[in-house]
């Protein structure tokens, strides 16, 4: 029996309700044959590929490590993700750098193909735990879109809360990933046209608005828990008084459409599905 998750009736309570009960649901998702096969999969196999050209020929370990990144809609273009794995990235002009999409960077930095390092058996138990809470993040999606963004949100705005690069590096990373990008833009009330700025105005605007929400414009401000709980709590907020159906549908087509917003231009890709 495949377990759907229970969300209640979705929106900002629905998320109270996974925090209450996520980890006994992710739990219940990777006791499930087909999932516990895939993991164990991964954690016997992936630390000894040694190429990225064996690892993209391994559907199940392709699945998996694309899954664990947010990159599953990339599933069948295996010559472009071996490209982006095999990025060396000490050159600025390298694939994985150039990509709008941080998201590619962050899978070829942790392979480490590039360098000649290769996956080692912590990058597989990283993995398989990874795709275990994606395959749930997955499921929550097809009850609510909005929570699926929220539970992204959650992970990767911390991640950059707590990254050592510049500020504007850092929002020039949320600006380049669509579901980030979804969520600030919703949390700070930004408007529709708020995209057709120039990306220098976008930066000030979410500067701007972050200060006056946390005292301070810098992303570090992700990573702080309680933080982060507000910037999701006014996301969902704000999208049920849209229409939770068509707020819902949105963030779903959303999640579809993320991975063909790749961008290879210096800035962030401003392609946004």
């Amino acid at each position: 029996m495949i377990f759907q998750p229970v969300v209640g009736q979705g929106g900002y309570a629905g998320w109270r309700l996974l925090q209450r009960t996520g980890d006994l649901q992710r739990s219940l998702v990777a006791r499930e044959p087909a999932v516990a096969r895939d993991v164990a999969y991964v954690r016997e196999r992936l630390g000894s590929t040694g190429t990225a050209e064996a690892l993209v020929a391994d559907y199940r370990l392709r699945n998996a490590a694309l899954s664990a990144f947010g990159l599953e809609d990339d599933i069948n273009n295996r010559f472009f993700i071996r490209k982006v794995l095999e990025s060396d990235l000490s050159d600025p002009k390298s694939l994985a750098n150039r990509l709008g999409d941080k998201r590619y960077l962050a899978l070829a930095q942790a392979f480490g193909f590039g360098s000649g390092a290769g996956p080692d058996q912590q990058l597989a138990d990283e993995v398989a735990e990874r795709h275990v809470a994606a395959e749930l993040e997955r499921r929550v999606g097809t009850v609510d879109g909005n929570l699926r963004l929220a539970m992204n949100a959650q992970r990767e705005l911390a991640k950059i809360g707590e990254s050592a690069a510049s500020d504007n590096i850092r929002w020039y990373n949320i600006l380049g990933s669509a579901p980030l990008r979804k969520v600030i833009e919703g949390a700070l009330g930004l408007t529709s046209d708020f995209t057709n700025f120039p990306v220098e105005k976008q930066l000030e605007q979410l500067k701007q608005r972050t200060a006056g929400l946390f005292g301070s414009g810098s992303p570090s401000v992700f990573a702080e828990p309680a933080n982060l709980e507000k910037i999701i709590q006014r996301f969902l907020i704000r999208a049920e008084t849209v229409s939770p159906a068509q707020s819902s549908y949105n963030a779903a087509l959303l999640l579809l459409s993320s991975s063909a917003g790749r961008s290879a231009t210096g800035l962030p890709g401003y392609r946004y599905g």
